[in-house]
């Protein structure tokens, strides 16, 4: 049977509506951390912040499954990493427009930089 690469419509207003994603990355055992997400064409879309090893983005990248928490549910999702510049100009400007609170803009001015806008990633039904 064919997954779905779409999340249900409840599932991605919810995470359109909400300021944070639970997430974790990878199978073993560990909590669920809160991160931003953005949604765009019906897709959520994530960036990293840090780059530091140990982190969700770069776990993800060796492991690539995790589970994501909306609305007290956990679903099963996979990354698919980002390389269109184009997408990723439109992922700027929604956390422009979603994150827009005085003392989120320092972080949406550096989730422009380059290092962070190649975490850029796409998060799918697993």
């Amino acid at each position: 049977m064919k997954t779905s690469r779409r999340f249900p419509k409840s599932i991605v207003s919810a995470i359109r509506d909400a300021k944070i994603l639970g997430i974790r990355a990878g199978t073993k055992p560990h909590r669920i951390i809160g991160i931003w997400a953005v949604v765009v064409a019906g897709r959520v879309f994530v960036r990293s912040y840090s780059l530091k090893p140990r982190r969700w983005w770069r776990t993800f990248q060796e492991e690539p499954r995790g589970v994501i928490q909306v609305d007290g549910r956990q679903i099963k999702v996979r990354p698919v990493f980002t390389r269109s510049e184009r997408l990723k100009t439109v992922v700027d400007r929604a956390y422009r427009e979603k994150y827009n609170t005085p003392g989120s803009l320092i972080f949406v001015k550096g989730f422009r930089l380059k290092k962070r806008r190649d975490t850029t990633t796409e998060l799918v039904p697993l």
